[in-house]
């Protein structure tokens, strides 16, 4: 997804027009920078959602080797602590 960065708008500019701003990064995936007296404050960009914990480890599957049981309990290593 290529995400294009608009000039930097300021809240006053925003306030007046949020449904035409709101529009734009909704249709064209642009993200807006909203400033204060000229400094960057927030960024509105398009939602997008998480990925999932099978997306995300999808390359590691098959690659991780366990040594024992994972559901062995361990109380007896942190009692000696």
């Amino acid at each position: 997804m290529i995400t294009v960065i608009m000039k930097p708008i300021s809240k006053s500019k925003l306030k007046s027009q949020l449904l035409e701003f709101l529009r734009l990064v909704e249709s064209n995936k642009e993200e807006i920078v909203v400033t204060d007296r000229g400094k960057p404050v927030m960024k509105i960009s398009k939602y997008s959602q998480a990925p999932s914990t099978e997306e995300l480890f999808a390359e590691m599957h098959g690659k991780v080797k366990y040594f024992e049981d994972l559901t062995t309990p361990t109380t007896e290593e942190w009692a000696q602590l």
